[in-house]
This record gives C-alpha cells, sequence and structure tokens, in this order.
C-alpha cells in the first residue's frame, strides 16, 4: 500500500496536524459500498485504540485541531473516505513537543518499568 504523509506546518508553538492518503485494498463506487468499507475502517481503528489512554478517535465530523491536545500527551485521530478519489483520509493533530518526544519517552519508560502507562503524563 502507498501512504502519502503531509506534515502542516502553521504558525504555531506548540502542536503539529498531518494528513494521510492512502489507497483502500478494495475499491468502493457504490454509496453501500462505502458505508461497508467505513464501518471495517472504524471498527479496526476502535479495535486498534481501544485501551489506548492517549489515543482520542474522533467521531461524526469532528477534525483534529491542536488546540486540543496542546500540553497533553494525547493524538486525536479522524478519518474520512473520499468518493471523488477512492481514497482513505486520516488526519491527526498531537503537540509535537510532549506526544512528540519526551511524552512519548516518559510513556515507553513507564511501559518497559512496569509503571503504569499514564504516570507522570496526566
Amino acid at each position: 500500500m502507498i501512504v502519502q504523509f503531509s506534515p502542516h506546518l502553521i504558525p504555531v508553538n506548540r502542536g503539529i496536524l498531518t494528513t494521510l492518503y492512502a489507497a483502500p485494498a478494495k475499491h468502493f463506487s457504490t454509496a453501500e459500498e462505502m458505508g461497508a468499507l467505513a464501518k471495517q475502517i472504524e471498527d479496526a481503528y476502535r479495535k486498534a485504540y481501544a485501551n489506548e489512554p492517549f489515543v482520542r478517535l474522533l467521531e461524526g465530523k469532528a477534525l483534529p485541531d491542536t488546540k486540543n491536545v496542546v500540553g497533553t500527551n494525547v493524538v486525536e485521530i479522524a478519518w474520512r473516505l473520499d468518493p471523488r478519489t477512492g481514497r482513505l483520509i486520516v488526519m491527526s493533530a498531537e503537540d509535537n513537543i510532549v506526544k512528540g518526544a519526551s511524552g512519548q519517552a516518559v510513556q515507553s519508560m513507564n511501559i518497559l518499568c512496569g509503571f503504569p502507562e499514564t504516570a507522570g503524563l496526566v
């Protein structure tokens, strides 16, 4: 699968937005196929991140926003299917300081040392 990754640099002190574009393995051409694929994608994300305390999956028309994650170790994720291009679009926002490096190091150390994953991060 070919994935196109685009980080968006905006004039803020903290936070980064990203957009990823990918072609689903199964193409969709009808609203019914698109709905079924959207359900599969949502189920996969929910299963993968169900127990992750720092991943916020957005629902409905909500989109990731740096104002919601600055100063936290949280990443917001949303996705859409584009019927014009047949692409899956995944968008995310995170604090590039906390989640980007320092928070990720603390989170990894917590897991490695057997501490609660959220220790020192919430």
